[in-house]
């Protein structure tokens, strides 16, 4: 008798956005490709699990999920070394950040998750883009603006400290909160890729954007380490070839998407300017980075040194 293994596959974006039909297509594929014996069901908005990412997180190490997808800054919570994705202005392009989420940095990120029992897919970075300041009442312009700016934040010890640093005073929400919080003016701003904003509809509620590129976002996908070892090595190596191909695919799509929406977003009424981040950058010189480095790790800074250029010390 043939086994079935069946699982699911959660993420924080709702279903009309630039990642679920990728998954969906990617386990589609996995699904024929095996003949039915690996069935995975993908489940937008991590299924409105309570916590969102940070229970995820738990339910995947736990064994209660088999598969999400996530970004470095939040897979840190229980992997500090997956915060070096995150680190601001390390990266110039989104096909620098994948280049390096592939090679020697990324293997070496394989190996920390492994060690607490997550499983990161080779070639596995599905793209989200460059993070801007969006605003609920007026653009920021240069770092001074954001003195007291309550912005929100996910929940990643990076970003609470990256705005921290920056003089603004960091709010913890979740993104199925983040539209309720902006509306009820519970927070000044968020800071997200212009894909995000566009799959939550956040252009109503934020619509002054001011351009920072601050960090490059990603969201990796990941599975429990005892569920992916208990698939023969045939199904392993078609999950591995159908990921490389669709997170392509999503890579693509996106960073085209992203490109494409200050233009589509200004036509629904959002207002766009160009910060100045000479002063953010300066800001952030020194201890900030130092403190980067010390919970990520040596290793992993070397590593995405190699890949970068110096980063400030």
């Amino acid at each position: 008798m043939t086994r079935t293994w069946r699982g699911r596959q959660f993420h924080n974006q709702p279903e009309k956005s630039h990642q679920h039909g990728f998954l969906v297509d990617l386990w589609d594929e996995v699904r024929q490709a095996t003949g039915g014996r690996l069935d995975i069901a993908v489940h937008a908005g991590n299924a409105r699990v309570p916590g969102s990412d940070p229970q995820v997180l738990d339910m995947l190490l736990d064994g209660e999920l088999e598969f999400a997808t996530m970004m470095g800054p939040l897979i840190a919570m229980r992997v500090p070394a997956a915060e070096i994705q995150g680190i601001p202005f390390a990266f110039a392009s989104s096909a620098e950040a994948h280049r390096a989420a592939d090679g020697a940095l990324g293997e070496q990120l394989r190996k920390e998750l492994v060690a607490k029992g997550l499983y990161l897919m080779p070639g596995g970075a599905l793209e989200n883009g460059f993070r801007h300041i969006c605003s609920v009442a007026g653009p920021v312009r240069t770092v001074d603006d954001l003195a007291g700016y309550r912005t929100r934040v996910p929940n990643g010890a990076l970003f609470r400290e990256l705005f921290a640093a920056l003089g603004a005073e960091p709010v913890t929400v979740n993104v199925a909160d983040l539209h309720g919080a902006l509306a009820g003016r519970r927070v000044d701003g968020h800071e997200n890729p212009l894909a995000i904003t566009d799959a939550n509809r956040l252009e109503k509620v934020a619509p002054f954007v001011s351009l920072t590129g601050h960090v490059w976002s990603g969201f990796n996908l990941i599975g429990n380490l005892g569920f992916w070892k208990a698939l023969p090595e045939d199904i392993q190596g078609i999950v591995q070839r159908a990921s490389r191909s669709h997170v392509a695919r999503q890579r693509a799509y996106t960073v085209a998407l992203n490109r494409t929406l200050e233009e589509q977003l200004a036509t629904r009424g959002m207002v766009f300017n160009s910060a100045e981040t000479g002063g953010f950058r300066a800001r952030l010189a020194g201890g900030f980075y130092a403190g980067c480095r010390e919970r990520c790790g040596r290793e992993a800074w070397r590593l995405l040194e190699a890949a970068v250029g110096p980063l400030p010390a």
